[in-house]
């Protein structure tokens, strides 16, 4: 079987549209910030008040679903690509099986919620960003791009659609992202613990793990997507990231990445506005 599946080689059927995160990002439809502000001045933040909350809500759960697709697939990835005992400790695999069993779980559920929510497969675009984070040489590069900072962005959109789910009053959108979000702890704490324990005796190692973390966490940040303002549409969820082993310093800094470029888009929205027809 193949080694190191390149993220391009993906396999899907027709009813899903594959974009790279720079490919989303230059795409007006899902940029026009000024638009969304216009809609919800005083905030942000994904709540059933919102006036485009049914769409975005929707978006955000065919989000999920595809992002626990390709985190399937990288799990499964990191449990057959390296070398047992000498490139990755046969333990390690064991929790990347373990992580596969979880996520297959969560596909299921998602598919299921998008469809109690009335969406299709495939009906948004597809970001690959998750599984392209899965396609680096080296294991603890993996643990750090894909369990540390993306399944810690997702420890935040489940708390985020979890909320939703409780303030629109749906007892099986809260339960579920509820139920999932208790798994995703643990992926980002098998990460955290792996990382650390790999890296005890390679400084250097660790810090390239941890600068590609950042890399990743900045790239998810864009427009302040995610941040403790309510002028985001994702919470930064402090407590449920402690307990899967982030430091204060570590949520301090995503915080601050965060913030920046919260107001940078703020200044380019005021911008936009400030020369724009009324």
């Amino acid at each position: 079987m193949r080694k190191f599946f390149p993220v391009q080689d993906l396999a899907r059927d027709e009813r899903f549209t594959q974009a790279t995160n720079e490919e989303r990002m230059a795409d007006p439809r899902g940029t026009n910030i000024a638009s969304a502000i216009r809609k919800a001045r005083s905030t942000n933040r994904l709540t059933p008040s919102r006036p485009d909350a049914t769409d975005a809500a929707r978006s955000l759960m065919h989000g999920i679903m595809v992002g626990e697709i390709q985190a399937l697939e990288g799990a499964g990835r990191t449990c057959f690509d390296f070398v047992t005992g000498e490139e990755a400790p046969f333990a390690l695999k064991l929790d990347m099986a373990r992580q596969c069993w979880d996520e297959a779980r969560h596909v299921e559920i998602s598919v299921k919620l998008s469809e109690w929510m009335g969406t299709e497969l495939g009906q948004f675009v597809e970001n690959t960003v998750l599984f392209a984070a899965a396609c680096s040489q080296d294991p603890v590069l993996r643990l750090a791009g894909v369990n540390r900072a993306l399944e810690g962005l997702a420890i935040d959109v489940f708390t985020t659609m979890k909320e939703f789910g409780e303030l629109a009053g749906d007892p099986y959108l809260a339960f579920c992202e509820d139920w999932m979000l208790a798994d995703e702890v643990t992926h980002v704490k098998m990460g955290s613990v792996w990382l650390r324990k790999i890296t005890e005796n390679d400084p250097e190692r660790r810090k390239k793990a941890l600068e590609f973390q950042s890399v990743v966490d900045k790239i998810f940040s864009y427009g302040g997507l995610r941040s403790e303002s309510d002028e985001s549409p994702i919470l930064l969820a402090r407590r449920f990231r402690e307990l899967a082993g982030f430091s204060d310093g570590e949520l301090t800094e995503i915080a601050d990445v965060s913030l920046a470029a919260l107001n940078e888009r703020r200044e380019a929205v005021e911008k936009t506005l400030a020369s724009s027809p009324a």
